[in-house]
Order: C-alpha cells, then sequence, then structure tokens
C-alpha cells in the first residue's frame, strides 16, 4: 500500500495531508525517512514524529441521509456535511454522493477497495430510488425511462420502473452519472419534486429515522464483499 494511503487509512491525516507530512520528513518507515513514492507492508514500522502509527480497522457506516446536507467530509461554504453528521472516530467518506436535498441509503467507509468496487459501474450495484414528480407520467413515460434516455452525455442504461402512485416512481439503476434520476425524469418532461434512495447495494433505512446511522454488520460487510456482490 503507498504511504500516504497507509497513512490516511490510519486516520492520521487526508492522503493530502499526509503527502504534506511526507514531504515535512515527518515520516519515517523501518527507521528511514521516506518518500511519496514509498509503499508500506505489513511487516513495516511506521512512524510520525517518532510515534508508531497503526493500520485503523475497517469501519463501514449506513446513514439515512437527510436533506440539507452535502455529501463530502468538509464543505467551503459552511454548509453541514454527512461526515460531521456521522462524526465517527474514525476518517470514513461516502460512498459515491447524494444531492443536497436527495434523502436516504449512504454508506461511508475507510475501505476504499470496497469502496471503488461498489462504485464501479461494472459491478452494477443496485440503487433504488423513489421519485415524486411534476405531473403524471403515463406508460410511454415508463417505458422511456425503462428503456433508456438520451441525455447530453449519452443514452442511459435500462433501468426498473414501477409507478406507486400517479406522480411518484420508483426507479432501479446501476449507473450513477451525475444528477442522473433528476436528468432522466426531467427529459421525459416530469421533473423531479422529491428523491429519496430507498436501497443501495441491497441496504436499506429500515429503523433509521433521518440523520441516523449506524454501523454494517459483519454479515452484511461480508454479503458486500462475497464474489458477484452485490
Amino acid at each position: 500500500m503507498r504511504l500516504n494511503a497507509y497513512l490516511a487509512r490510519a486516520g492520521i491525516a487526508s492522503r493530502r495531508g499526509a503527502e504534506e507530512l511526507i514531504r515535512a520528513g515527518r515520516v519515517t518507515v523501518n527507521g528511514e525517512v521516506a518518500g511519496l513514492a514509498t509503499f508500506v507492508e505489513g511487516k513495516d514500522r511506521v512512524e510520525v514524529d517518532g510515534a508508531e502509527v497503526g493500520p485503523e480497522p475497517l469501519t463501514y457506516v449506513l446513514l439515512h441521509k437527510p436533506a440539507g446536507v452535502v455529501t463530502t467530509a468538509r464543505d467551503p461554504h459552511g454548509r453541514p456535511t454527512v461526515v460531521g453528521l456521522v462524526g465517527h472516530e474514525r476518517r470514513v467518506v461516502p460512498v459515491g454522493r447524494l444531492d443536497a436535498d436527495t434523502t436516504g441509503v449512504l454508506l461511508l467507509t475507510n475501505d476504499g477497495a470496497l469502496a471503488h468496487r461498489l462504485m464501479h459501474p461494472r459491478y452494477e450495484v443496485d440503487k433504488v430510488y423513489e421519485v415524486v414528480v411534476e405531473g403524471e407520467p403515463d406508460d410511454d413515460d415508463l417505458t422511456r425511462l425503462a428503456e433508456g434516455v438520451e441525455l447530453d452525455d449519452g443514452k442511459t442504461a435500462p433501468a426498473l420502473v414501477r409507478r406507486l402512485e400517479p406522480s411518484l416512481l420508483e426507479l432501479t439503476l446501476h449507473e450513477g452519472r451525475k444528477h442522473q434520476v433528476k436528468r432522466m425524469l426531467a427529459a421525459v418532461g416530469h421533473p423531479v419534486t422529491r428523491l429519496h434512495r430507498s436501497s443501495y447495494a441491497g441496504l436499506g433505512t429500515d429503523g433509521l429515522g433521518p440523520g441516523e446511522w449506524r454501523e454494517l454488520s459483519a454479515e452484511e460487510v461480508a454479503a458486500l464483499r462475497a464474489p458477484g456482490a452485490p
């Protein structure tokens, strides 16, 4: 593992902050001052300012994101963030993004490998959204959504679409383009008025109110890591 990633996982600093520590000569590996290209293996001894650093345990958090909170670790405009809302003792970061006004399931973790897998299009992770829209989409609109909608960055992949109420739809997507659900509904003439992600990789917000969070169970983590999952 590259040294800056090791320090970030240990909760010492962000990767960028870790690089600054390394440049300043404050980090040693096996007694030698380390460089930015240094890699760390399990048997190596890493120290920052003379204090030994060990790898931080992997952590997995499921948050019921409320509206008005941005999906970042910090915000230059001073808005509340999901990382601040969770306030975990370990440095966790969100897996993907939800718009500030979008609510629902959000995972946070310090497991970079699993986060990458969950976000990679090749693994086709299910993202289920409940969408309130303007007007009442007809069957043709639902067919267009299901078969793929032409957007400015290309046609969307096929989706599963259900009408729950005249102006309430459920969409299951595998893609994760920016503002994708909002753009898809706008393209068929029914702009989104409320968006909630009810499930991500098979995980929902059961038992969690807006703003509440919990650690994933060992069984849930194992299911996310299983071959062919999620």
